[in-house]
């Protein structure tokens, strides 16, 4: 398929041009290598389109770690009782901390540098020049919400510039950066214009208009992490992006399909974990189930299932709501607080639900950046907050019916029908209102575990009850932040001693990033 062979070339060509950082000079005078005059770089962007999507070795390096064992446990949409899923109980892991920053910084980051440093003087390619700008906030976005203070202007400039150490950007700047960056590059966007990056955009194949709703809908999202930092400058930035043109349905929302290419980065981290390489490590959070329970959710069937045996990868389970039940977080197998002394204990961790296989427990699923759902949701927040001419509740009804719809976009099959009786039993509550939207956001990013703990930490929504796990680092606390990596202070030991001197606890998962105030 078209999308295999340009992804196993993309892989190829990224290794490639890292490892040419050390014979620069050969490159520039020998034709038969690859060079800035002859290098196609559709290839460079689908390859951090590819690698962002988080499986970058084939093997789900960090969706294993930072979104599934991390996120998703502290989370609370997933539990787990084996040891190395530290998440679930808040210990300690330096590597699984800075899992996403290593796959990332040296890949998926310098790919679109790349791109952006080496079309940007070229009038030809200026659509594929502000679309791969687009892409880079979103990148970065999720980058500085999960460390905070990171490398920004100078990050992915060791090839081109030499820059091997670079500064370490206050947050706050690369937020003013992002949402300037968004709002020039989606006026510059040009229907009219050539499409030169087609098929190598793995999102839209390069279409303008859906990028520049992409555009708007993240403005959307990084305005509203400013809410407990500088409301005005949220309530600016989010009429702007209301008025430049946000998702009007799911068809626009930005997902990337995957393919069923073992131990290949085209294949789905999620899926490639929860079914495959790790199939019975982790269960749904009771937090979560009792959720979608309490309100006779119709998605449950989709995202659970109980399996007779949760090891094996072909066993589908049965999804039927009446038997799903969540594992709470904070247990173990047998050591100072067996699963067994639960008092629901239900005689069995194989009675326990586990991720939906037909939908999103699967190598095929896709990979959702950004949803209409998600941008209803947070712009209903924002009308309720009085900063944008229009009616909270309905923005939440359209929130709320799109994300169950959604699914569909992971294999189920789901109705309009199906959201109204939801809708009806549940209504929007005006005095209930902040709670209602963002545990509603919670549910709907489940599998964008960094999303979902992103928007708890701005909102607090939903309230959820942390554990106190023997040996946990954050005394009993839901993590604030990931840590740097443990090389930093080797290799650029200045900027990372000046990021973590901004930081009130020092370099641990206690501290808060800028926009997450006390």
């Amino acid at each position: 398929m078209k999308f295999k062979k340009l992804a196993v070339l993309t892989i190829a060509l990224s290794s490639i041009i890292s490892s040419c950082d050390k014979n620069f000079e050969q490159i520039n005078i020998d034709p038969t290598k690859l060079s800035p005059a002859n290098m196609n770089y559709n290839y460079l962007f689908t390859n951090a389109q590819l690698i962002t999507s988080g499986n970058s070795d084939g093997n789900a390096y960090e969706d294993w770690r930072n979104n599934l064992i991390y996120a998703g446990c502290m989370i609370q949409h997933l539990s787990s009782l084996t040891g190395y899923w530290a998440g679930d109980k808040y210990t300690y892991n330096s590597g699984y901390n800075s899992a996403y920053w290593d796959a990332n910084f040296n890949n998926s980051i310098k790919s679109i540098v790349d791109v952006i440093e080496n079309v940007k003087d070229k009038p030809e390619f200026a659509n594929f020049y502000n679309i791969a700008r687009i892409f880079k906030v979103f990148q970065f976005q999720r980058m500085t919400d999960m460390y905070g203070d990171i490398p920004y202007t100078q990050a992915g400039l060791g090839y081109k510039e030499g820059i091997t150490s670079p500064v370490y950007d206050k947050q706050a700047d690369i937020y003013d950066n992002m949402l300037n960056e968004l709002k020039d590059a989606a006026t510059a966007l040009d229907a009219s214009a050539p499409n030169t990056i087609g098929s190598g955009d793995l999102v839209y194949g390069g279409d303008v208009s859906k990028w520049k709703k992409f555009a708007y809908s993240e403005m959307v999202r990084i305005a509203m992490r400013l809410t407990k930092v500088d409301a005005a400058k949220a309530q600016q930035w989010v009429a702007t992006a209301y008025a430049g043109g946000v998702f009007a349905s799911n068809d626009d929302n930005a997902l990337l399909h995957h393919e069923d290419q073992p131990w290949s980065p085209p294949s789905n981290g999620n899926g490639w974990v929860l079914d495959v390489v790790d199939p019975a490590a982790a269960k749904l959070s009771k937090t979560f189930v009792n959720m979608l329970k309490s309100t006779n959710d119709p998605r449950l069937r989709y995202i659970a299932t109980v399996a007779t045996d949760p090891g094996d990868g072909s066993d589908m389970g049965n999804n039927d709501p009446s038997i799903q039940i969540g594992m709470p977080n904070g247990y173990d197998g047998g050591g100072s607080n067996p699963i067994t002394s639960e008092p629901d204990y239900p005689g069995s961790v194989n009675n326990y639900s586990i991720v939906n296989r037909t939908t999103f427990a699967r190598v095929t699923a896709p990979t959702f950046f950004l949803t209409y759902s998600e941008t209803m949701l947070l712009l209903a927040e924002a009308a309720k907050r009085g900063w944008i001419s229009a009616t909270a509740g309905t923005l939440y009804n359209a929130g709320v019916t799109a994300a169950i719809l959604q699914l569909n976009q992971t294999g189920a099959a789901l109705t309009a029908g199906d959201a109204s009786a939801y809708l009806t039993a549940n209504p929007y509550d005006d005095a209930n209102t902040l709670q209602q939207i963002n545990t509603q956001y919670y549910i709907t990013t489940f599998m964008d575990e960094y999303e979902a703990w992103a928007n708890w930490r701005r909102s607090g929504f939903p309230v959820l009850t942390p554990v106190n796990y023997f040996g946990n680092v954050t005394n009993g606390t839901i993590p604030r932040r990931f840590t740097y990596p443990t090389n930093e202070p080797a290799v650029n030991g200045a900027n990372y001693n000046a990021a973590v001197a901004g930081l009130k606890d020092g370099d641990k998962m206690t501290s808060r990033v800028w926009w997450d105030k006390e």
